[in-house]
């Protein structure tokens, strides 16, 4: 399991919030306007203890067209949601490189605050942001739901059943033909590439525990063409990227993590594999096996779908009721502080090792 368990200060905590929250349903705001606010917001309507107030966007007109379904007031700026009378939550789903920004605001402006992750594009700022909600009495929850999807449920189910795991190695790449002009593809707006795209870390740690070291390598292709800075104010725009680290965690498991995007990835995959001593497993898609000394057998693998509703849904429940979050925010920074590990390999092109106070 994850090598940082925040479970018995989270119980505490969670019958605080639960002592606030009582007797009535949760007033929500939403900072973001796309697909992950519109399953955040589709998911808040079929819960009758929950209900999107308010919502704040890029654009006026687009947060009116964006609210008007769900019955929530569309206003200009995420300072004005914030401030916004009467919310009880602020749910961040915008740019990675604002996160921080909002969240700290949310907080300290006692609103309990959800993130989708990362938390900040800098080890620092989600430091401080941990800090400021434990001293403000508040929930921070960052969404990890690669932890409740099936492949995730399915790998921790049989992990057994390989013995003593010595090596994994997890691929992700997505083709994209062009490359969209998006925030995605802005080192400034989305950050490094295994922050922006922590989960592919979280997944590990949370099965292996504790990182030991880590070196990484970086590929952009396209950075130099300028394609302007626009409103958003952001640098330069790449059209792919490719990003492999080499983590060696403190149990000896070694593993390779590769995340790719753009015009520069020819074919898309979404694989990965766990070896050990007695076994392996396999995932490749939704498709699952395990190969040991019995053969080669299917095993079964749930649905990826759903899963902002299902974390939605238990974060409400843990502002009524106190039950625990699966996943803490401590653990969500653990992570982080590995991928900035691997970004400062990348630019000095050394292994870095992580300090004991992280593992």
């Amino acid at each position: 399991m994850g090598q940082i368990d925040d479970r018995e200060h989270q119980s505490g905590e969670a019958a605080m919030t639960a002592q606030k929250i009582s007797g009535g349903g949760v007033n929500v705001g939403m900072v973001g306007t796309g697909f992950v606010a519109r399953l955040r917001a589709e998911a808040l309507q079929t819960i009758p203890n929950a209900r999107l107030v308010a919502v704040a966007g890029h654009t006026l007109a687009d947060t009116e067209a964006f609210a008007q379904p769900y019955g929530a007031v569309a206003v200009d700026h995420w300072q004005a949601l914030v401030d916004y009378p009467g919310l009880d939550l602020i749910v961040v789903c915008h740019i990675n490189r604002d996160h921080s920004t909002v969240a700290a605001a949310a907080l300290q402006a006692n609103r309990h605050v959800v993130v989708e992750y990362p938390l900040a594009i800098t080890a620092e700022a989600a430091e401080a942001l941990v800090a400021l909600a434990e001293a403000q009495q508040r929930l921070l929850h960052v969404e990890h739901i690669e932890l409740l999807g099936g492949t995730h449920r399915a790998l921790k189910a049989n992990l057994a059943a390989v013995g003593q795991p010595y090596y994994a190695r997890y691929c992700t790449l997505s083709p994209k033909r062009p490359a969209p002009r998006s925030w995605t593809y802005c080192p400034d707006l989305f950050g490094f590439p295994l922050v922006g795209a922590l989960s592919r870390l979280h997944r590990l740690i949370d099965c292996f525990g504790p990182v030991a070291k880590v070196y990484c390598q970086t590929h952009y292709g396209g950075q130099g063409g300028e394609w302007g800075t626009g409103e958003d104010g952001a640098g330069k725009y790449y059209t792919s990227c490719l990003c492999t680290a080499q983590l060696k965690f403190a149990s000896g498991l070694v593993a390779e993590v590769t995340y790719g995007k753009g015009e520069g990835v020819w074919e898309a995959t979404r694989r990965l594999e766990v070896f050990g001593d007695t076994g392996a497993l396999y995932f490749d898609g939704d498709a699952g096996r395990l190969v040991d000394g019995q053969g080669d057998r299917t095993i079964a693998v749930g649905s990826r779908r759903g899963l902002f509703a299902a974390d939605t849904a238990q974060v409400i429940d843990y502002l009524l009721t106190g039950r625990p979050l699966y996943c803490t925010p401590a653990a969500s920074l653990y992570t982080l502080q590995v991928a900035i590990a691997a970004q400062q390999s990348a630019i000095t092109g050394q292994a870095i090792e992580l300090p004991s106070a992280l593992a």
